[in-house]
């Protein structure tokens, strides 16, 4: 193998080579080399001078591009080169980016608009540790649709979630370098779809673990009556009394919440859609803060964690895997928008504003201002009580009155 890196490359060795490295195809290669990476994928790279300038391009991966097109590829761009034409073809080449960098940039970009610095780590994190062992190191314009699957398939049954996320994120990648114009088409869109194996865990819309809406209030007292920390517990009832998300409560401060209005405000900057959310607290969210007011420390938050720090979402969704509840904190909304359109008549529109959903009709949303503030109100006054039902509003199915001329337990 060693003497491969100073000689003539051959067909054979290009087909078995294993050993990571760069491999050059001797004198007359102009400038061509074998890239094997550290998943023995295998890619031709050439180096030329460009006007005065040192250039790597980027010739495609093998086994789809063969040693002998390899070389002519080569020879071509070498011709070019030595002519001293404009060649600006070659230089767009020269100046195409590895899949590793590309992401790297489209990472930088989306920045921004990242309210929460976790998903940006994750984002690229997972790219780092499933897509750059095996296209890392390829020009972002040679990756194929074979690639991204070389990079899902070890992944796409038993991390079904992560393969979805990876894909999604080459595929932001590959969007962006068509936009750069280092490339024509998307390898991880629609043709990867059809090549894929079928997969129940990918590609249909993701429902979060909710209850039936009729179990929330047992699931609420076996809260109440867990031994878990008074911050979780009153907590986790807030969030279901409100059906806001997991971070708009965890996050919550006192000074979001107006106790003379009976109104939480949450900041857009908290809000999945990035607009200010007033949340109507029914009574029993207010009795919730009234025993959280012992909480209180230097944070300001509601409900704090340790360490003056606010409670983790794992701390949640922990409390309810501990008392053998089969949900997940996010799916008390998916109760909630059950339990409202089942059991109760109001409107579609007023149900979806509880929960802060984005009307996906513009020209409806254009028209629609109002937040139906106080019909929401109603709507989780009418949940508050349903979850706490009142003991003159409890029936015991099944049950039968004595009748008047009857004594309990007498016999006829």
């Amino acid at each position: 193998m060693a003497s491969a890196r100073k000689g003539t490359l051959t067909a054979r060795f290009v087909a078995t080579v294993t050993q990571p490295g760069r491999y050059g195809d001797g004198r007359g290669g102009h400038g061509l080399r074998l890239v094997v990476t550290p998943t023995g994928a295998r890619c031709w790279i050439q180096r030329l001078v460009i006007r005065g300038k040192r250039c790597q391009l980027g010739l495609g991966g093998y086994p789809l591009v063969t040693l002998a097109e390899a070389r002519n590829k080569a020879f071509e761009n070498h011709k070019l080169a030595r002519a001293g034409g404009d060649l600006p073809a070659l230089k767009r080449r020269a100046n195409v980016p590895t899949f590793a960098e590309a992401a790297a940039r489209v990472h930088e970009i989306h920045a921004p608009g990242w309210r929460n610095p976790k998903h940006a780590a994750q984002w690229i994190a997972t790219l780092r540790d499933y897509a750059f062992p095996r296209i890392g190191d390829r020009p972002v314009s040679d990756v194929t649709t074979q690639d991204v699957m070389a990079v899902l398939l070890p992944i796409w049954h038993s991390r079904a979630e992560t393969a979805r996320r990876v894909r999604q994120r080459i595929g932001t990648v590959m969007k962006w370098a068509i936009a750069e114009g280092h490339r024509l088409d998307n390898p991880a869109g629609e043709i990867l779809t059809a090549a894929l194996p079928r997969n129940n865990g990918i590609g249909g819309p993701r429902h979060h673990r909710a209850l039936p809406y009729g179990e929330v209030a047992g699931a609420l007292a076996a809260v109440r009556a867990s031994g878990a920390g008074m911050s979780t517990r009153l907590a986790f009832e807030f969030l279901t009394l409100t059906a806001a998300r997991s971070g708009e409560v965890r996050l919550a401060t006192w000074g979001e919440i107006d106790l003379e209005s009976a109104t939480w405000t949450v900041p857009a900057s908290r809000m999945k859609a990035g607009i200010e959310h007033r949340v109507p607290l029914p009574d029993r969210a207010l009795a919730v803060l009234d025993e959280a007011r012992v909480l209180r420390d230097v944070t300001g938050l509601v409900f704090p964690g340790t360490r003056r720090r606010p409670l983790s979402d794992m701390t949640l969704s922990k409390l309810l895997r501990d008392l053998s509840i089969p949900a997940v904190p996010h799916g008390m909304r998916s109760s909630f928008r059950d339990w409202a359109g089942e059991c109760t008549s109001f409107p579609r529109e007023v149900c979806e504003m509880a929960l802060a959903h984005v009307n996906p009709n513009k020209v409806e949303a254009a028209y629609a201002r109002s937040s139906l503030f106080e019909k929401r109100r109603e709507l989780m006054n009418a949940w508050a009580r349903f979850l706490n039902p009142a003991p003159a509003d409890v029936v015991i199915l099944g049950a039968r009155r004595s009748r008047p001329d009857r004594v309990a337990g007498a016999v006829s």
